[in-house]
């Protein structure tokens, strides 16, 4: 039997943001599939929560009633992770 590992894939957790702008960095995806955003500046389109106030009522977005407001802080969550996975492999 035969069995490959790759403990890397323990330690891997993903920026939803940097991803975004690494893979989609003209917002061509999100304004496809998230048309709630596809006014926002391309520099926005991964964080709608950065804009202004006064830019998203330009778009037509209202955090919390038109888009949602972000439901995790992304570096807090990797921290909780990284932490998680390091108690299960002290046993």
């Amino acid at each position: 039997m035969t069995r490959v590992a790759d403990a890397a894939a323990y330690f891997c957790v993903f920026k939803p943001v940097l991803q975004g702008d690494r893979f989609d960095p003209d917002g061509a995806y999100v304004r496809r599939w998230v048309p709630e955003l596809k006014a926002l500046p391309t520099k926005l389109i991964h964080q709608p929560w950065r804009a202004t106030p006064i830019g998203l009522a330009s778009t037509g977005i209202t955090l919390g009633t038109t888009y949602p407001q972000p439901m995790i802080d992304h570096s807090a969550g990797r921290e909780r992770a990284l932490a998680a996975y390091a108690n299960i492999r002290k046993g």
